[in-house]
This record gives C-alpha cells, structure tokens and sequence, in this order.
C-alpha cells in the first residue's frame, strides 16, 4: 500500500503542486469549502494551519525553505487562517518573515494569534509584540490560550476589538481538563471563537463544547485533527474504504481533516506540517465534498472497528 509521502509524490509526477485548476481535487470538483463566522457570516476556507512546533525554526534556514514552500502550496490552495502563539516558540516570527515573500498573502491572510501571559501589562506588551512579528497592523483573531488569566484579558481583548485593533476574540484549549471551565464561558461570555481538538480519534468535543459553540453562534477552530499522529497509526495498513469517493478524498489525511470540518459546530480545522508533500495533502481536503450526517457516522464506526 502507499503511504502518505508516496501517494503525494505520485500525485506530484504529473501535477505541479499549485493551482487550484489543475489540482487533483479540483479535476473532481474545484469548489472551494467555505463556513461562516456565526457571529457576521464571513467566510473562511474549512482548512487552515497551525504552526505549533512546526514553525519553532528559527536560525534553521533549511526549514525555512521548506515552510516557504509549505506556505506557498497554503495560499495556492485557497488557505486563508494561520494561527499561532507565543508559546510556539519563535513561530509568529518565522510566519511574519515567510509572509513577506509571498505575493498579496497579506490580503489572503487570516491571521490568528494568541495572549499566553498573566497580567493586563503583559498582555498588552506581548501582543503587541504579535503584531509587530506577524506584520499585521490589526489581528484578525486574538485568542486567550488555555484560558491562562482570561478574566484579566477578556476585557483587554473586547476594548481593542472596540478601537478596531483585533477583528475577533476566543478562546482556547487543547486540554480536556478544562472543558468544564471553557463550557462556562462560553455559556456567560460573547466570544466569536473557541479553538479545541477535534479528531475521528478524539471526539470528546461532541458531547457539550461542539454543540454549545453552535447554540451561542460561536465559531470554532478545531486544532489537532490527527490526534498528534495516532489516527496514521490506526490506519497504516487499511486501504481507502470505498465511501472515500463520495467526499472527493484520496489520501487518509483527507478524510481525517473532511470529518473534522464537516462536523455542523466546526468552522475551520488547522493541522500543523512542516513537510511540502503533507502539506499538498493536506490542502486538498480545501475542495469538494464534505460528508453529511450518515457518512459522518459510518466514518466514526469505520476508523473504530481498524
């Protein structure tokens, strides 16, 4: 059976890697998947990226080749959220330099960042500091991670989302531990988004904070949808079911990120890649077919019964 790396390079001997006309989706069908923010209805593009880990390189020019490629396969492909923290290292920085070599990305960006601090100061001094690495005079999503001082924040972030300096505001978390809180807040707080993980291997989110974010008209961005790589895992010797078709998917990770986008309560999902080929893949899952509620439900007993 192919794995991810070669199915990629078959797909790229006779297809160049941007473009959406000459994709292989898009040969399928070159319909872009967009949902609406709930809370004004702009659309945004159901695959977007995370840079956790993958964009901590700074001093490494290497891997700043290949995430010049990486970003340029993004935009190619109709990305548009880039999302990022100052926990990540040196991450927001590394997304402000590639930024400025790829043409008009500044237009098609949706740039999403978080406050990681404690302190109504040092939040104000690090996301300034945000705005400065990413190179954006106004952030179009500014997040609270892991809910770190958000009753500090919260009012911080609504009074430059007033002056005009952040377009949205959440929060987030990638820990389970805080799911009870996160549902409090979401059930007192005005918030536009909440960013949480979400995989066919990690459903927990399904139960209440999914269901919740689409009562209160919240967006979401579901971080983590290969569960940190343990769904390849699960799937490293099944062939592609036959239903894979149906959603215009050619590869596992497409079906992995289509079941994450096409749950009704998830606006947009961000795998992080720091390799050109997974993130071709990845961005196909950007066009044609989602699976409504059935096929949703047979993937979920499919990937449990591998």
């Amino acid at each position: 059976m192919l794995d991810r790396r070669d199915l990629l390079k078959a797909l790229g001997a006779s297809l160049p890697l941007s473009g959406m006309a000459t994709s292989p989706l898009a040969a399928q069908s070159n319909a872009l998947i967009t949902k609406p923010i709930p809370k004004t209805g702009e659309m945004l593009p159901v695959i977007g990226m995370g840079t956790s880990r993958t964009f901590n390189v700074e001093g490494d020019y290497a891997a700043q080749a290949i995430l010049d490629d990486v970003m340029e396969i993004f935009f190619d492909n109709g990305g548009a959220v880039i999302d990022s923290s100052p926990m990540y290292g040196a991450s927001e920085r590394i997304v402000g330099i590639l930024m400025q070599r790829i043409k008009n990305g500044y237009k098609r960006l949706f740039a999403a960042t978080k406050v990681w601090t404690d302190g109504a100061a040092a939040g104000v001094q690090q996301m300034t500091e945000s705005f400065d690495m990413i190179g954006v005079d106004v952030m179009d999503l500014m997040q609270i991670h892991n809910l770190r001082d958000w009753k500090t924040h919260l009012p911080l972030l609504r009074d430059w989302k007033e002056e005009g300096k952040i377009r949205y505001i959440g929060i987030t978390t990638s820990h389970g531990r805080f799911h009870d809180e996160l549902a409090e807040i979401m059930s007192m707080e005005d918030l536009d988004f909440v960013q949480l993980s979400y995989s066919i291997d990690e459903r927990r989110t399904e139960k209440r904070l999914l269901p919740l974010a689409q009562d209160r008209g919240i967006a979401v961005l579901a971080n983590r949808p290969f569960s940190r790589g343990e769904t390849f895992k699960k799937v490293a010797d099944a062939p592609l079911p036959d239903w894979a078709g149906d959603i215009d998917a050619m590869s596992w990770a497409q079906i992995f990120l289509k079941f994450a986008a096409s749950h009704p309560g998830v606006t947009c999902v961000i795998p992080a890649t720091a390799k050109s080929h997974h993130a071709l893949d990845n961005m196909k899952a950007n066009f044609g077919r989602l699976p409504g509620a059935a096929l949703r439900l047979e993937m979920a007993k499919h990937f449990d019964a591998l």
